[in-house]
C-alpha cells in the first residue's frame, strides 16, 4: 500500500522568531523534519508532502527537501490564499486558512491513505509505527471515515519556557475521540499542570490526560469532508481576516456531525520542539541523547 507523509511546514514561529522547519538539530544538520522523515520510511511510508507557502521555497528546498529527496519519494505542495473553493473571496486577507486548508491544499499530491504531522515536533519512532498499522490496515479502505490521532501523554508534550497550546481529547470506551478541548496556555507549575483560562481562572490538568500533538491519520475521503467544512467556515467567518480553519476544528465537527470515527492511537514517546528559543538547547541534547543510546545513526542520511 502507497503511504503518503504529510508534514506541514507554512508556519512562520512568531514565538521563536524564525523558520522552525529548517532549524538543524541533528549534528550534520538535520532538522525535526529530518527525523519525523527517516522515522515513517522504516515504519512503511514510501511518500513525503512537504505543505509551505511559496516565499520560503528556496531556503525550504536547500536546507530540508534537496536532502530529503534522494531517501524517499518527495513533493512540495504549497497552501496559498487563493487555493479555496468557487465562489469565495481572499479579500482582506493577508495569510492562509490555517491547518485545515494546509490539508485541502495536498489532495492533488496525496494517492492514498496518508498521515499528518507538524514539521517542528518530534514525535518518536512509535508513532510513525502506530500510524503505519492503522493505515495499511484493509478495513480503512481510501472510501471510509475511519480515521486515527495519535495521542500523548499531557506530561511528555510540555516545555519549562512558557506555556503551550495542546488538544486535549476523550476518548470512550473502545478508544474513539469523542471531543478534543483546545487549551492555549498549559503549564507546568511545581508539581501540577495547570492551563490560564481566557477569564484569567487557572484549571489543573491530569498529567495522563491524552493531548494531541497533530499526528494524524487519514484516508482521501477527508479531503472531500474538509471541504465542506471549510465551506461553512467561509460563510461563518468572512468578516473575520484573521480567523483560522484548523485541522483539530475540523476533526472536531466532523464527530459532532457523526461523519467520521477517529481511533485513538496511545503513544509512550517523549515529545519534543522548541516552541521558544531556549528550547532549542534542549532538543538538541535529546537528539544527541538518542544517537549516542543508538537509536538514530550519527549522520542520520548518511551523506559527507
Amino acid at each position: 500500500m502507497d503511504l503518503t507523509l504529510v508534514v506541514m511546514s507554512a508556519g512562520m514561529g512568531s514565538r521563536f522568531g524564525g523558520l522552525k522547519q529548517i532549524e538543524p538539530i541533528g549534528l550534520h544538520g538535520e532538522s525535526i523534519a529530518d527525523y519525523s522523515i527517516y522515522d515513517a520510511r522504516r515504519a512503511g511510508f514510501n511518500k513525503v508532502v512537504f505543505v509551505i507557502k511559496r516565499e520560503i521555497e528556496e531556503i525550504f528546498r536547500e536546507k530540508v527537501y534537496d536532502r530529503v529527496a534522494g531517501q524517499i519519494d518527495a513533493e512540495c505542495v504549497f497552501q496559498e490564499l487563493s487555493d479555496i473553493p468557487a465562489g469565495y473571496s481572499a479579500a482582506g486577507r493577508a495569510k492562509p486558512w490555517g491547518t485545515g486548508q494546509a490539508i485541502i491544499c495536498c489532495r492533488n499530491a496525496v494517492k492514498g491513505n496518508f498521515a499528518v504531522v507538524n514539521a517542528d515536533d518530534f514525535y518518536g519512532y512509535g508513532a510513525f509505527f502506530e500510524l503505519q498499522k492503522f493505515l495499511a490496515d484493509p478495513q480503512n479502505a481510501p472510501d471510509t471515515a475511519r480515521y486515527c490521532m495519535v495521542g500523548y501523554r499531557l506530561d511528555k508534550t510540555l516545555t519549562e519556557n512558557g506555556t503551550v497550546a495542546r488538544g486535549i481529547c476523550a476518548a470512550d470506551g473502545e478508544g474513539y475521540l469523542t471531543k478534543v478541548d483546545e487549551l492555549t496556555k498549559i503549564e507546568p507549575r511545581g508539581d501540577k499542570i495547570i492551563n490560564t483560562n481566557e477569564d484569567s481562572s487557572v484549571t489543573e490538568l491530569d498529567p495522563g490526560a491524552i493531548s494531541s500533538m497533530n499526528a494524524w491519520g487519514f484516508t482521501r475521503r477527508v479531503f472531500a469532508e474538509l471541504t465542506e467544512g471549510f465551506k461553512e467556515f467561509l460563510d461563518e467567518k468572512k468578516d473575520d481576516p484573521k480567523a483560522e480553519y484548523y485541522l483539530s476544528f475540523a476533526v472536531g465537527n466532523m464527530l459532532l456531525n457523526k461523519k467520521a470515527a477517529v481511533k485513538v492511537l496511545p503513544c509512550d514517546e517523549k515529545w519534543y520542539g522548541f516552541t521558544y528559543k531556549d528550547d532549542l538547547e534542549i532538543v538538541k541534547a535529546a537528539i544527541r541523547g538518542m544517537i549516542k543510546d543508538g537509536k538514530y545513526p550519527e549522520n542520520l542520511w548518511n551523506r559527507a
